[in-house]
């Protein structure tokens, strides 16, 4: 709840944390004789075992490499054998020493840490300038990223491959700085595209990266960085005082450009006031840049001058997210012809996803072209997802669970068990190391059958890790099994708090599969905690507001007080805003007031509210809560379901909301 589903972090829930830490600082050397001595020693759980690998991570990160090595030898037999030797390994290439790498990638074939051990032997080929064996070895590497590309470019000569990451904006690594400086030594960096970067890195506020650019520019630019952070300050006193002749060069406009835009994100009305009086000193591509920032930021934040402003911007000079909020504003005002001009102008990789199909083939509906609309339905139908959801529903197509796929069989399930990849992703989460587990795990997923998948989502199901049984399910193909994708753990105890409250156990399960995918100790970034991912202060006044007796803080991650604080919270949340789940969903993720601010001060189909809301976390949050309550209610119910029927319509501001500023 008014949290960042995105940056949860989870504690262990398999040895004591307490205890492991306890044993950490027993004898490596005793533990190493008493693992020779056991004939076949067997580590699944096992807390001595799993301390002397704290104890190898430790010795990796303060670097002692015999301590290490010691615990390497401990660790024979144990899942987590291999990490420990990968970090013995990333300390001897600190050093200079790739001596024993080509073994342990050779005994590791497609496992995740021969994929990191890879590119970390990459790069120590690279600063080593050793250009034919990087070359050699590069094809090896699965899934490069920035800094391994432009390593790969200053290997084979290529330096301009790096202007698409230069375009975007992106924060390079050193490794592209150096081909920047040898693209720009061969004269192929043009100002304007130094321009493009400096504009694309202010629009992010990252402006050590755009002073960093600047330097590019030629001195006749006149631009002076160093102004940028009081600028971005109080952008209405620089533009009330502008400097005399700051039109006279590229860089005194480009300043002024930077005022209009951090101005606009605030109050973009004051901002089109102040541009309107300097509008003349601009050249057209300048003022079409300045318009489109003012539109986008008023879009944003619903205002009706959006669509206005957005006219005397040119799409050449939106970036994406611009192009979204004008189609954003078209939808909010309802305005067909607009909003077909916003997709039209969108870039083809932009406009063929699933949301903006959804909504041109509901313009090509409004035109009466209703063949043309069904195929662009169906183009996106058919899968579990929002737009897909609302596409089968104009089709005539009731949302249902497909068949589920036959049961696995017992060598089907033995390979999941046995898989070393999956094996270390449960030990790791076990030894709360939650998200490096995660990773071996989806990297062990990688080219697997949906059978395999299948197998390896009840292997997580039956050890209750019901996130990574959820998001593996949700990767197969043909072969399904929604009751895996849609896991429902602790019916026994929600759906009577649910029934209790006359709340909707589908949606109440929707929304705690997207806030921890049912994790009992999920912890997100700013607080918030628990299966229902309940705040601190929002937990101390439900639990007053209900009674509950003896509550402490420290039972906030109690399942049944979880259940309980976050119920009651749902009920009061609905029946603040009209009893509609999609604005109590947006509340409860962004806060009560947002959810009502967002609304329109005429009715709003609700599914143009939900892409309409100016957080892109909460917009995607609302979509998948509302799309998760489908299927539960599909299995629940046993019977197909319609998330049009259930979205309906967003009354006008004004209407319902009572109470909202009570909660919290």
């Amino acid at each position: 709840m008014h949290s960042n589903s995105k940056l949860l972090q989870y504690y262990p829930s398999g040895v004591c944390a307490t205890l492991v830490r306890s044993l950490i600082g027993l004898s490596l050397a005793a533990l190493a004789l008493a693992s020779a001595v056991a004939p076949a020693p067997t580590f699944a759980a096992n807390a001595n075992a799993d301390a002397v690998f704290f104890a190898a991570r430790e010795a990796f990160r303060t670097g002692e490499r015999q301590r290490l090595a010691r615990a390497v030898g401990a660790l024979q037999g144990h899942p987590l054998h291999a990490w420990a030797e990968y970090w013995a390994l990333r300390l001897r290439l600190d050093e200079r020493d790739d001596s024993g790498v080509q073994d342990y990638l050779d005994r590791h074939p497609g496992a995740y840490l021969t994929e990191k051990l890879r590119g970390d032997r990459l790069r120590f080929l690279a600063m080593q300038r050793k250009w034919d064996v990087f070359l050699r070895e590069l094809p090896g590497l699965a899934q490069p990223d920035n800094e391994i590309d432009c390593f790969a470019a200053q290997a084979k000569r290529t330096p301009e491959t790096v202007r698409p990451l230069w375009i975007a904006g992106q924060e390079l690594p050193q490794a592209c700085e150096t081909l920047i400086d040898q693209w720009v030594a061969q004269g192929n960096l043009t100002v304007d595209e130094v321009w493009v970067r400096i504009r694309r890195l202010l629009e992010n506020k990252r402006y050590a990266g755009a002073r960093y650019a600047a330097a590019y520019l030629p001195k006749s630019e006149n631009f002076d960085g160093n102004r940028l952070d009081a600028i971005a300050q109080t952008p209405d006193k620089y533009l009330d005082k502008l400097p005399t002749g700051f039109a006279d060069s590229r860089g005194g406009r480009e300043l002024a450009l930077f005022a209009v835009h951090r101005l606009a994100r605030t109050e973009p009305q004051e901002a089109a006031q102040h541009f309107q009086r300097i509008e003349a000193r601009f050249r057209s591509e300048e003022r079409a840049y300045a318009w489109g920032q003012i539109a986008w930021q008023a879009a944003f934040r619903h205002r009706p001058e959006a669509l206005r402003w957005y006219d005397k911007a040119a799409a050449t000079v939106l970036g994406e997210e611009a192009l979204a909020w004008q189609a954003r504003a078209a939808l909010r005002a309802q305005d067909w012809h607009a909003l077909q001009r916003a997709i039209t102008a969108m870039p083809t990789p932009m406009a063929t996803q699933a949301d903006w199909v959804y909504w041109q083939a509901r313009i090509l509906a409004t035109q009466g072209k209703r063949d043309e609309a069904r195929a662009l339905y169906a183009k996106i139908g058919g899968r579990p997802n929002f737009y897909s959801n609302l596409a089968d529903d104009e089709l005539g197509r009731p949302i249902g669970v497909p068949p589920t796929a036959s049961p696995l069989k017992a060598d089907e399930l033995l390979a999941a068990e046995t898989h070393p990849g999956l094996q270390r992703a449960i030990a790791l989460m076990r030894v709360d190391m939650r998200m490096e587990g995660i990773r071996e795990w989806n990297w062990s997923l990688r080219g697997m059958s949906d059978r395999q998948l299948l197998a390896a989502a009840t292997l997580a199901k039956n050890h209750e890790i019901w996130d990574r049984a959820i998001n593996t399910a949700d990767r197969t193909q043909e072969q399904h099994d929604y009751s895996l994708r849609y896991l429902a753990p602790f019916r026994r105890e929600l759906e009577p708090k649910a029934a209790e409250l006359s709340l909707d156990s589908g949606w109440v399960y929707g929304l705690m599969r997207q806030e921890s995918r049912f994790i009992m100790n999920a912890k997100s970034n700013v607080g918030a905690q628990g299966l229902m991912q309940l705040m601190p202060a929002t937990a101390q006044w439900v639990a007053k507001k209900i009674s509950l007796p003896n509550f402490t803080q420290a039972k906030v991650t109690e399942m049944d007080t979880n259940i309980t604080l976050g119920t009651h919270y749902m009920r009061m949340v609905l029946q603040s805003l009209d009893n509609h789940p999609v604005l109590a969903s947006a509340a409860y993720n962004a806060g009560p007031g947002r959810a009502q601010r967002w609304r329109a001060d005429t009715p709003l189909e609700a599914a143009i509210y939900i892409e309409s809301i100016p957080f892109s976390e909460t917009r995607d949050y609302v979509k998948k809560v509302m799309s998760n309550a489908v299927y539960y209610n599909a299995l629940f119910q046993s019977k197909p379901q319609s998330l049009k029927a259930r979205l309906g319509v967003i009354r006008a501001r004004g209407v319902g909301g009572s109470g909202v500023g009570g909660l919290p």
